[in-house]
């Protein structure tokens, strides 16, 4: 799959795709702007957050209608289209799918009506691990489900489902009751909300526009609309702006433990995360990269683009020159063709090519951000080799990905990372490398300038920061199990779905303690 930023590394064959990133949020109330049209140039700076679809929904004070379909937002969305939808707020949504396969209707924003005649949009970057029980309780109370198969479309359904409480009043009783991973923006007819989960996983931050407010999941969305960074939504917060103004109300204790795979992938480099510039973290990381895992080179070259900061920081801390030994294919991306195996086997070289002038006869030090099934780095080995490159010098700017994620990535399985299973020289081996050298983990958190203990490391520790699900009720299709067993189907059927959830380790249930406050949101730190 593309990435937005053109860090196409990871998806050189699309039928063994590495890790696929976390969505894309973004809102905007703002009367008198054309908030379609900023809500379009938000979810543009969000692409690479996901690219399987798009969707927008806009509310001019009496209704909220939304557009959304398959495809990357430039697919999606003409001018004719953002013309039509007309309003004062919008949320919008760009989906890698986690939780739901990939189809129109898992597309978001969902949409809900309430029996009192309000209607409910909602975005989600993120993954729930009660999902199951979500959708065991939608059953129980007779509630009325739609065709969808996401946790985005429960919590919707939830949310619209108690008419007798406003959407806010409904809001602060259901967030507390959700487990796992999310940052949401929302809306009714006259109300922009947003709303980040206790253990701040996935970012989400909060702008200003001269007429408005922004809420985005990345700071680089709040820029290309010229809305001025005001600060994170903070974990277990829920925040409303409507013609009242901003307020803001807690409804968990707050325990952060934001994302360490954000800095390493994920996020623009452009970005800033809890007050630290991404770019300058992973600069930071090949600096560090550099310094546990020195080695003898003419020349330190990154992958292109998501290796580009680790080398940068690589050949400054080991005065190893730096330059380019790939080049890529930047019009090679997202395609409904699916190639022939035949042209599957060539997969690199469809999107990077060596320099054979740059690298033949030199000792090459080439950087990567991560190794998930091996398959680039061992492709990309062997092309070196083939340009002339005498020795190659694999640096990996994060330690061994040996755990999968349920917070909002879906890497391969664990039975298909690399990483889990053979050591540091049979990684090395399998992908063909003279050395290999992963950034410690200290060394990574360092670059953060984040404690350990605010960080979720799950996926290279495999500590889960929130309780995981028993038995098999976890996965990325985990929700069409539920329904084959609320239907009576077979179960066994339904588990083999459901993804894996056993072989993790057990922790206590976290409590989530309700503390509804009005404190002035713009000061709250």
């Amino acid at each position: 799959m593309p990435r937005g930023d053109g860090r196409l590394s990871h998806e050189l064959d699309p039928q063994r795709p590495g890790p696929q990133d976390a969505c894309g949020v973004f809102g905007v109330w703002a009367p008198g702007e054309e908030v379609a049209n900023l809500t379009y140039f938000g979810l543009y700076a969000l692409q690479h957050r996901g690219q399987e679809a798009a969707g927008i929904a806009v509310s001019d004070g009496s209704s909220v209608v939304v557009y959304k379909d398959l495809g990357l937002v430039a697919q999606v969305f003409d001018e004719p289209t953002l013309a039509s939808l007309r309003g004062h707020l919008a949320i919008g949504h760009t989906r890698y799918s986690t939780t739901g396969g990939s189809t129109w209707e898992n597309a978001q924003p969902t949409i809900r009506s309430t029996t009192a005649g309000t209607t409910i949009a909602l975005a989600h970057n993120g993954n729930l691990v009660n999902s199951a029980d979500l959708a065991r309780e939608i059953s129980e109370r007779g509630l009325e489900a739609d065709s969808s198969t996401s946790d985005t479309s429960l919590v919707t359904t939830l949310l619209a489902s108690r008419p007798d409480l406003s959407v806010e009043a409904a809001a602060l009783e259901l967030l507390p009751t959700l487990r796992g991973a999310f940052s949401f923006v929302f809306m009714d007819e006259t109300t922009l909300y947003a709303a980040r989960d206790p253990y701040g996983v996935r970012p989400l931050v909060l702008g200003r526009l001269e007429r408005g407010w922004v809420v985005a999941s990345e700071t680089a969305a709040l820029d290309i609309v010229g809305a001025s960074v005001v600060r994170e939504v903070e974990p277990g917060e829920l925040i409303a702006i409507d013609e009242d103004g901003l307020r803001s109300a807690r409804f968990a204790a707050p325990e952060p433990k934001g994302c360490l795979f954000e800095y390493v992938y994920i996020a623009r480099p452009d970005a800033t995360i809890a007050g630290r510039n991404v770019y300058a973290s992973r600069v930071q990381i090949g600096r560090q990269l550099a310094k546990e895992h020195p080695v003898e080179a003419d020349l330190v070259i990154p992958v292109p683009e998501s290796g580009t900061p680790g080398a940068i920081g690589y050949a400054e801390e080991s005065g190893i020159p730096y330059g380019a030994g790939l080049m890529k294919n930047p019009y090679v991306g997202r395609t409904f063709i699916q190639p022939s195996q035949t042209l599957r086997q060539l997969g690199i070289r469809l999107k990077l090519n060596p320099l054979r002038q740059n690298v033949r006869g030199k000792r090459i030090v080439v950087v990567d951000d991560s190794i998930v099934r091996g398959n680039t780095q061992r492709a990309i080995v062997r092309m070196l080799r083939e340009a002339g490159a005498l020795e190659v010098h694999v640096r990996i700017s994060s330690p061994p990905v040996r755990w999968p994620c349920f917070y909002g990535i879906d890497f391969a399985t664990r039975a298909e990372l690399l990483a889990n299973g053979l050591d540091n020289d049979g990684i090395r081996r399998s992908i063909g490398a003279d050395t290999l050298g992963y950034v410690s983990l200290a060394g990574l958190i360092a670059a953060t300038e984040q404690p350990k203990t605010r960080l979720c490391r799950a996926c290279f520790d495999g500590e889960y920061p929130i309780d995981l699900p028993a038995g098999n009720l976890i996965g990325k299709h985990v929700l069409e199990g539920v329904e084959r067993r609320v239907s009576g189907q077979s179960s066994a059927a339904a588990e083999q779905d459901a993804g894996a959830g056993a072989d993790l380790p057990d922790f206590d249930d976290q409590s989530l303690v309700a503390s509804p406050s009005g404190a002035d949101a713009t000061s709250r730190r």
